[in-house]
C-alpha cells in the first residue's frame, strides 16, 4: 500500500522568505554574537542545545567594533574571520565589508556592494516549456 503525506514539509516553494540568518556555535563567542544581534530590530535568536539561529527580516549587520566591545576585546579584534569560525551555516547572501559583514535576504539588495547591477528580468528571455523535436 501506497500512502501520500499529507505534510507540506519539503514541498517547494520557489518564493522569497524575505529573511537571511546564521547558525553558530554555542559557546562563549556564539553566545556574545547572539546577545548583540538579539538588541537588533528584526532579528529572531533561537537557542539550540549544540548550536545557536539567528533569523532576521531581509538584512543584518554585524559590526565588528560593536562585537569586539561585547567580547571585552580592543576595537579591531572581531573581523570575518572571528565571524566565520563561530558560523557553522547562512542562508542568504553574505558581504564581508572593513568594519561588518551583512546578510541580505535578497541578493538584489547586496549587489551595489559586490559592484554588480542586477537586471530586470525579460519576458522574452525566459524559455517556454520544450516542445519535442520530430
Amino acid at each position: 500500500m501506497t500512502t501520500t503525506a499529507t505534510s507540506v514539509f519539503g514541498a517547494a516553494n520557489a518564493t522569497s522568505s524575505g529573511k537571511c540568518g546564521i547558525t553558530l556555535m554555542n559557546d562563549q563567542v556564539g553566545e556574545v554574537i547572539a546577545d548583540v544581534m538579539s538588541t537588533k530590530a528584526g532579528v529572531k535568536v533561537t537557542y539550540l542545545p549544540s548550536m545557536i539561529r539567528l533569523d532576521a527580516v531581509q538584512r543584518m549587520d554585524f559590526v565588528y567594533d560593536e562585537l569586539s566591545e561585547a567580547l571585552g576585546e580592543e576595537p579591531g579584534f572581531f573581523g570575518a574571520n572571528v565571524l566565520e569560525e563561530s558560523m557553522s551555516t547562512h542562508y542568504g547572501r553574505m558581504v564581508h565589508e572593513d568594519d561588518r559583514t551583512i546578510m541580505f535576504a535578497n541578493p538584489e539588495d547586496a549587489a551595489e556592494y559586490l559592484g554588480f547591477d542586477l537586471p530586470a528580468a525579460v519576458t522574452a528571455d525566459v524559455p517556454t516549456s520544450r516542445q519535442p523535436v520530430d
